[in-house]
């Protein structure tokens, strides 16, 4: 029975507005899956606002197999947690697995389950995290203890939900995520670009929500002791990405704030960065690093497992956690670098060739099976 077609609903809930990290991964697996012959794939998501989104945000081949439920997504996790009802398989039909692509998992009934679990900072960083994450305290056992296989973007986190659930976790597949090749081909901004994005001739670049376990405090903190040494002609420090919570960076000297960019525009704003920094307290994977390799960007990351794991031997630098000093000599020799050679751009790019969405769906399609039984 190894060969039948499966059928598998995802939760598509993060495909609803601006799609940051979870969005992407659930919009990139789905592409992947729907192009296979051994899964039938269906999209639901639980919803008051984003109902009418949903059926546009998905890929058009699974539109006709998606459903939203309009109902509060809080008051619908309390329910799981306090009545365990009700069954997903009261709320679409014909499955063989459902998959939970963001941390929850609700009562299966008869389904394997399947969960992803992007990352443990709620218990290691409680003190960062906003409400939301807080919830997964509780959230996150729920749906270990009903989950069949627990997927994970990398070995890293995969080890790290071993060592906190070691009585309940079930089987774990780490199932590392992938960059489109869009941005294999990614050029940096022309003048026009420039002009139309706003953006500086030159640039250092951060990629991400701004939380505080991204750690912008110490990133701008190196940016300004970089500035002090090397006087006003330092590249501008560049933030890209959603307002989140935490100090207020904005008035920084030399810092210029993107909230939000498009993902073709993305592309084109990381390709023509001196370097993009993740000086990140904690991260499961660590996508913006990866794509900045596939684009041929040198990066800067902090020396965290799972930024290790994704960029190996790429990164230009890796400094410790916090280290102020160490961030800022890392700015520097960037700042002194002849120029980027273009062979290390494509050996940054062969690198990054090799994360693919296919293998994720690969390895997905793999913990599907483990779950259908």
């Amino acid at each position: 029975m190894s060969d039948r077609v499966l059928n598998v609903a995802l939760d598509g809930t993060p495909l609803l507005g601006r799609r940051t990290g979870v969005g992407r991964y659930t919009e990139h697996l789905i592409t992947a899956l729907v192009q296979r012959a051994d899964v039938r794939i269906s999209v639901l998501a639980i919803t008051l606002r984003g109902a009418r989104e949903l059926r546009s945000a998905v890929p058009p081949q699974v539109r006709r197999r998606t459903r939203s439920v309009r109902f509060s997504a809080r008051a619908m996790q309390m329910a799981w947690s306090r009545w365990n009802f009700p069954p997903v398989g009261l709320l679409t039909r014909g499955l063989d697995v459902y998959h939970g692509t963001n941390f929850v998992l609700p009562p299966l009934g008869r389904l394997g389950g399947v969960v992803m679990i992007h990352d443990i900072a709620y218990l290691t960083l409680p003190d960062v995290v906003d409400d939301a994450s807080r919830r997964l305290r509780t959230l996150v056992p729920d749906a270990l203890r009903r989950a069949a296989v627990v997927v994970t973007p990398s070995q890293t986190t995969a080890d790290r939900v071993r060592e906190a659930y070691p009585d309940i976790a079930p089987e774990i597949v780490p199932t590392p995520l992938g960059v489109q090749p869009s941005w294999l081909q990614a050029a940096p901004p022309t003048v026009a670009d420039r002009r139309r994005l706003a953006l500086p001739d030159d640039y250092f670049l951060f990629v991400g929500t701004r939380e505080p376990r991204k750690d912008l405090p110490t990133l701008v903190a190196a940016y300004r002791a970089l500035r002090d040494a090397a006087g006003s002609e330092v590249p501008t420090l560049l933030l890209v990405g959603p307002p989140g919570w935490g100090p207020d960076l904005l008035s920084a000297p030399g810092v210029q704030v993107h909230d939000y960019a498009a993902a073709g525009d993305l592309e084109t704003i990381v390709a023509g960065a001196r370097v993009l920094v993740m000086p990140s307290r904690d991260e499961g994977f660590g996508l913006p690093a990866l794509e900045a390799l596939a684009a041929g960007t040198p990066v800067i990351v902090s020396d965290i497992p799972a930024l290790r794991e994704v960029t190996g031997d790429q990164a230009s630098a890796v400094f410790p956690v916090g280290d102020v000093e160490a961030l800022a000599s890392a700015l520097a020799d960037v700042l002194g670098a002849p120029g980027d050679d273009p062979e290390r751009r494509e050996q940054r790019r062969a690198y990054a060739a090799g994360w693919t969405w296919a293998r994720c769906a690969d390895r997905t399609v793999q913990a599907y099976r483990i779950a259908a039984g």
